[in-house]
């Protein structure tokens, strides 16, 4: 099997069968190839994401482990943080899989099902350029969040030690250098996102 590296791009796959798929449909196709993570835009084109190369898999897994540290100690908000397995259908259909995320208590409980996956945009969410991402089309999607109601999103180029921040009706803030933290105010109280962990060993 090819590595997520070797990828010029990513594979999308666009058919008018495809585009018919219930969620129901789409949910069991992911399930039936867990060797890859898939993704549907609005239009119902399915995106095929290789497995993820272990330095990006480490970095999501540092991300869902500072949010929960957060919500372990004293988080004023109750939520749920999520890693990259989680499905959400947006409100404009697409089904996204951020690499971190988080979603309010509140939120979580009128939430809908959507065939497995949740019916809501989680209000935080992050993705971390891998390998086989381009700039523009992860800055696309990080738009798309927060056109479907997303109130925060990081967006982490770990190779660059360059971070994006998103807020609703602001212009995008371009974080240099990842001796510092991010601030999840106001959408997580408290919470600041450590890059310094993010950084490898020259």
């Amino acid at each position: 099997m090819l590595s997520t590296y070797q990828f010029s791009e990513l594979p999308v796959l666009q058919s008018a069968v495809l585009a018919r798929l219930t969620d129901e449909e789409f949910f069991q196709l992911c399930q039936d190839n867990p060797q890859f993570q898939l993704e549907r835009d609005a239009e119902h084109h399915i995106i095929i994401m290789p497995p993820a190369h272990p330095d990006a898999s480490e970095y999501g897994s540092e991300l869902v482990y500072q949010l929960k540290h957060w919500m372990r100690t004293g988080a004023p908000i109750p939520g749920h943080a999520y890693e990259s397995s989680a499905g959400f259908k947006l409100p404009n259909g697409a089904v996204r899989a951020p690499d971190a995320a988080w979603l309010s208590h509140a939120k979580r409980a009128v939430a809908e099902q959507a065939g497995g996956f949740l019916a809501t945009c989680p209000e935080f969410v992050v993705e971390i350029l891998s390998p086989t991402d381009r700039l523009a089309t992860t800055q696309a999607k990080m738009v798309e969040y927060l056109a479907n109601w997303a109130k925060l999103g990081f967006l982490l180029d770990v190779a660059t030690e360059t971070a994006y921040v998103y807020r609703p009706d602001q212009p995008v803030e371009t974080v240099q250098g990842y001796g510092q933290e991010l601030s999840g105010e106001p959408v997580l109280p408290g919470f600041r996102l450590d890059l310094g962990p993010l950084r490898r060993a020259a």
